[in-house]
């Protein structure tokens, strides 16, 4: 299987190709789409091409070409709209600081649009409304990037990337948490308090400790004077 990434109107051609040495001798060759048969425009000994004219969207797809002899063997071919590079990601960061989400495409989409998640919609985010809390950047025709400002556990949620083509969109998610500023040091606070309450424990059991042998003293110069 192979990904052709197509962003705008163009022609494009894909080809079968056997190895020299494959032991699929004069194979039928068909290509299709979904239930479509497609007739191939060229033909060498051992490949086989069509040449497509993707003008929208829906010439988007799976193209596929069948080889058929003494054993079958097929390929196949995406043809999508470029996606936006990475994986969903989740960023962990802390009040009042700055968070950092980067687009990226391998072309240079038409628009690029920012969404925050309100319940089940897709809020666009304008930067010009609020500067103080969102800035977003253009780093090259291809790259952008968002930055939340100031952060609040408010800003917590899903946020979404959207690169238009002509042919169509690609969107890529990011999930934000923003934790409180004294989470980092939850950890150190507990051993503290441990250790505080270990002191004095210790320090409570000296003292008691020291009672008890001066209460046994007096009883033992009285016990003598008896």
């Amino acid at each position: 299987q192979k990904i052709v990434s197509v962003g705008s109107p163009t022609k494009v051609e894909l080809t079968c190709k056997l190895e020299e040495h494959s032991d699929l001798k004069n194979p039928q060759v068909t290509w299709k789409r979904r239930n479509e048969t497609i007739s191939h425009t060229s033909k060498t000994q051992n490949s086989w091409t069509i040449q497509l004219t993707v003008s929208e969207s829906s010439h988007l797809g799976s193209y596929s070409c069948v080889l058929k002899g003494e054993v079958e063997v097929s390929a196949t071919f995406h043809l999508q709209v470029p996606k936006i590079e990475g994986k969903e990601k989740t960023l962990i960061t802390y009040e009042r600081d700055l968070a950092v989400m980067i687009c990226k495409t391998e072309y240079a989409p038409m628009a690029w649009t920012w969404y925050m998640t309100n319940g089940t919609e897709l809020v666009a985010i304008n930067p010009s409304s609020d500067t103080n809390k969102f800035q977003i950047k253009i780093q090259s025709a291809n790259v952008n990037r968002l930055e939340i400002l100031k952060l609040t556990k408010e800003d917590s949620g899903i946020y979404w990337c959207e690169a238009a083509f002509r042919l169509g969109s690609s969107k890529r998610r990011f999930e934000v948490k923003v934790l409180s500023i004294m989470a980092p040091l939850k950890p150190f606070i507990a051993v503290v308090v441990e250790v505080v309450i270990l002191v004095t424990t210790i320090a409570l059991y000296e003292v008691y400790s020291k009672r008890k042998g001066e209460e046994g003293e007096r009883e033992f110069d009285q016990i003598e004077q008896l």
